[in-house]
């Protein structure tokens, strides 16, 4: 899902948590364990605190963060923040909207759904509110329910520019590729806001994309990128960048992004098609940070779809794969998600279940040229 102050990533474990889990034993008191990006290493530790304001300005700031490093200790300092409020089914609105906007983070839907639904029924006009339908359309959107995602995105009434590119989205998901091209560049002309403009373009870059038309997403990815780093943008135009067969470029694209298990996958799978032997060993540490989070008693089919890459671009599983896609569209169904299952099934030669999962698309109303092969 599109991460800005209205929109969510959802990424795999940091390597800064896996490392976190590991028994550090230092020989001098100056050696150095880890170094931190400065975003992380300025942020301190903030104590509970009894004031719902402060405790929404707090959390916010430690979402920003999560999202902006992948460093998943955040979610957890935006928890604990939240604490005093969390599952209470009186608190106050903003605080409930932001703890599911956590649990999103963690890739705990359904109680995020639960949370935003029960805020919303309980005080739908706040002025909070407006994050919270849009949160919850990107919700339904990623379980493939268009309908119920644009009644959601109605309700967004008090932030008219967000309520339409909801909309636009959605219906671009629906295949309405003029559509969506027109209103995202109606919305582009009425905004000089760099982080806007960054955030519409990335939404029209995954829209092109869906309708098959790779260089004006890769202009509109570029462009995006141009008026504001984001780490979601990045990890998107390298997944074109890859699949069009120009590893060079997003290998460079890569290299500067916080080390997260997306990145290094992509990383890791860029090198290889460059026939760079350097790939392995980011395979490597791949492994040992899953055995991490197995230690840890993380739920890794949380993790499905970037597990289902993993097989099918490094390990050169694609039955594996295919069972792990497979497993991953019971939690999301999101186009990319589509796209790795139906890679999997054609790269494993099951054509019963290709057949299948272009079936259940057809179904969804998704239409992405991706995945069904189909001319724009």
């Amino acid at each position: 899902m599109r991460t800005t102050t209205f929109w969510l990533v959802c990424l795999l474990a940091s390597p800064f948590a896996s490392q976190a889990t590991t028994l550090l034993q230092p020989s001098r008191a100056d050696e150095v364990v880890e170094r931190l990006p400065t975003i992380t290493r300025v942020r301190p530790l903030v104590a509970r605190m009894a004031d719902p304001a402060a405790a929404a300005t707090q959390a916010r700031a430690d979402i920003a963060t999560a999202r902006q490093t992948g460093d998943t200790r955040y979610w957890g300092r935006a928890q604990a923040v939240l604490a005093p409020w969390w599952d209470k089914a009186d608190a106050p609105v903003p605080l409930a909207i932001l703890q599911a906007t956590v649990q999103q983070g963690r890739h705990a839907f359904a109680d995020a759904r639960s949370v935003l639904q029960a805020a919303l029924q309980r005080d739908p006009h706040n002025p909070a509110s407006a994050q919270g339908w849009l949160n919850l359309a990107a919700l339904e959107r990623l379980s493939g329910h268009y309908a119920e995602s644009l009644r959601a995105c109605e309700r967004v009434a008090s932030q008219a520019l967000y309520a339409q590119a909801c909309q636009l989205e959605t219906w671009s998901l629906q295949g309405q590729a003029d559509t969506a091209r027109k209103g995202f560049a109606a919305l582009l002309a009425r905004t000089d806001d760099p982080a806007q403009r960054s955030w519409l373009l990335s939404l029209q870059a995954e829209a092109e994309e869906r309708a098959g038309h790779d260089a004006a997403a890769q202009a509109a990815y570029q462009r995006s990128l141009h008026h504001g780093p984001d780490l979601y943008t990045s990890i998107a135009y390298s997944d074109l960048l890859l699949r069009t067969g120009q590893p060079a470029q997003a290998l460079a694209l890569l290299q500067p992004l916080p080390q997260t298990d997306a990145v290094l996958l992509r990383q890791a799978t860029a090198l290889r098609r460059l026939n760079n032997p350097a790939w392995t060993a980011l395979r490597q540490t791949l492994r040992e940070w899953n055995a991490e989070l197995q230690r840890r008693g993380d739920d890794l089919s949380l993790h499905g779809r970037e597990h289902a890459l993993v097989a099918l671009w490094l390990d050169d599983d694609a039955p594996a794969a295919l069972a792990l896609a497979r497993r991953n569209l019971q939690l999301q169904r999101e186009p990319i998600d589509w796209w790795v299952a139906l890679q999997s099934a054609r790269q494993a030669q099951d054509r019963s279940a290709e057949a299948q999962l272009l079936a259940d698309l057809r179904g969804l109303g998704l239409q992405d040229t991706r995945s069904t092969g189909a001319q724009p």
